[in-house]
Formats: C-alpha cells, sequence, structure tokens
C-alpha cells in the first residue's frame, strides 16, 4: 500500500502561504504529490517560508490549467466540501475518506483528495467531478477551517490508517505498551540476565574484584529483590549498564530520549 497513489490537489488558491502550509502537512503526514490547478500566486516566496522546509513538495508540484488534467489517470476522487449540496451525494468523514482512499490505493489505483477555495471552495460542477465528498465535522458555530489545515486534518487520516495497515504501532499504541510494561514485573529469567550483565559491568569499571567478590553480589541480588522492578524499570536499568560499559571503553556513546 503506497501512499505515493495519494495526491493532494488545489484548486485556485489564492494566497500562497497556503500552498506552502499544505506541502508542510502533507510531508509531514508521509504525502508528496502537489497538484495546484490554475493557483494565483506559484512560484512564490511566502510559500517557501510557510513550507518550513517542505520546499522539495513545492518543487515537485505539478501545475495545471484545469481540474481535469489535475484528475488525469485517478480511479477516485474525494472533494472536500463545507456545506450541505442541493443534489445529494456520497458523503464521508475524514476517517472514512483515508479507508477508501487507501484501499484503492492499496489496487494500485491513483487517487486525488481535492480541495477548493479558501473564500468559496469547490463549485458545485467541480463537486460532480468527485465520486465522494468529505466533510470535516467542525463546530458550526465556527466552522470555517483553514486550508493548510483541512489538509492537515484528511492528511493526518491517511496515515493513521496507513500505519494501522502496516502494522505499525500508533503514538496511542505505542503509549499503551510503555504502561503496560511500567506495570509488569520481570520474570527472574530476564531478572538472571540483569544480575550477570550488573556483575560483567562492576568487573568493567573495577567496583568488582572477581578474585575477591567477597558478599557484593548477593547484598545486590538482595536489594533489587526487595524493589519489584517492572520491565520498563528494567530496560533502563539495562540501558544504563550498557552505555556504562561503552563510556569504560571510550566507545561513543547516546543520550537516551525520553
Amino acid at each position: 500500500m503506497s501512499l505515493h497513489n495519494i495526491r493532494v490537489v488545489l484548486v485556485n488558491t489564492s494566497h500562497a502561504g497556503n500552498i506552502g502550509g499544505a506541502a508542510r502537512a502533507m510531508k509531514n503526514m508521509g504525502l508528496s504529490r502537489l497538484v495546484l490547478v490554475q493557483p494565483e500566486d506559484f512560484p512564490s516566496s511566502d510559500a517557501i517560508a510557510r513550507a518550513s522546509g517542505a520546499t522539495d513538495i513545492l518543487d515537485n508540484a505539478q501545475v495545471v490549467d484545469t481540474l481535469e488534467e489535475a484528475l488525469a489517470g485517478c480511479s477516485l476522487v474525494l472533494g472536500t466540501s463545507a456545506r450541505d449540496r442541493r443534489i445529494p451525494w456520497p458523503l464521508l468523514d475524514p476517517r472514512e475518506c483515508a479507508s477508501v482512499s487507501l484501499e484503492q490505493a492499496g489496487q494500485g489505483g491513483e487517487v486525488a483528495l481535492v480541495f477548493g477555495r479558501e473564500y468559496a471552495g469547490l463549485t458545485n460542477e467541480e463537486l460532480q467531478r468527485c465520486q465522494y465528498h468529505v466533510h470535516i465535522p467542525s463546530d458550526p458555530e465556527f466552522g470555517s477551517l483553514n486550508l493548510a489545515a483541512a489538509v492537515q486534518v484528511l492528511t493526518y487520516e491517511v496515515r493513521m490508517t496507513w500505519l494501522a495497515a502496516q502494522g505499525r504501532p500508533t503514538k496511542s499504541e505505542k503509549l499503551e505498551t510503555t504502561a503496560m510494561l511500567d506495570t509488569q514485573p520481570v520474570t527472574v529469567d530476564e531478572l538472571e540476565h540483569y544480575f550477570g550483565h550488573l556483575e560483567q559491568t562492576l568487573i568493567e569499571i573495577g567496583f568488582l574484584d572477581p578474585q575477591k567478590p567477597r558478599h557484593l553480589m548477593p547484598r545486590l541480588r538482595r536489594l533489587y529483590g526487595r524493589s519489584g522492578i517492572t520491565k520498563l524499570e528494567m530496560n533502563i536499568l539495562r540501558g544504563i549498564l550498557t552505555e556504562t560499559q561503552k563510556a569504560a571503553r571510550g566507545e561513543p556513546h547516546k543520550r537516551r530520549k525520553e
């Protein structure tokens, strides 16, 4: 399943900064194909500034004169709509949009996520070229959404669905895993591996003389036995020992990231 099969199409964008913001949103979420239909100001230094490093998206953006050109080769087109239209049309929320987009992309199809003008969105004629309309359920009291923000919402949902399909953990799943490790006690064999690692480290730094060990390791065993160590805490302790060994050998080491 390739994210490269999904393109973002911006129609007649009036503010160059929004093009840059959209490019940044795309790169954040792993999408790279941007198509611009008659942008009013592009290329632009404002777009580059708002892209904040996603200039490769701008450099490779395709600029075309018509929506038909932007949708060439697509088997699925989804158009964003901020309001109800006179003609009923299949309507999706952003999560459903991501699901159908990735299903089509997974079959080798080309998908277009189409966004309209800042001041008026897509025309009825443009929306009729889309198989689905996508509505972001913002607060009706303040439903106006910035163009780049709308791109961020849809591309975020695409990435989350893609990650789930790849079997790669999302942020919430990582947090759940961390929480589980922080409550799950270590096993006896894990503790034995740790004691072996600890003893070897203490020897390497000269704290333990293997010829005269005295009662150091039994006392440390008793100490750790009272601690009720969790799996996460064990990971931290093993990491400390590993970096201690590297420092003792004069090897480069890295700082631990929280």
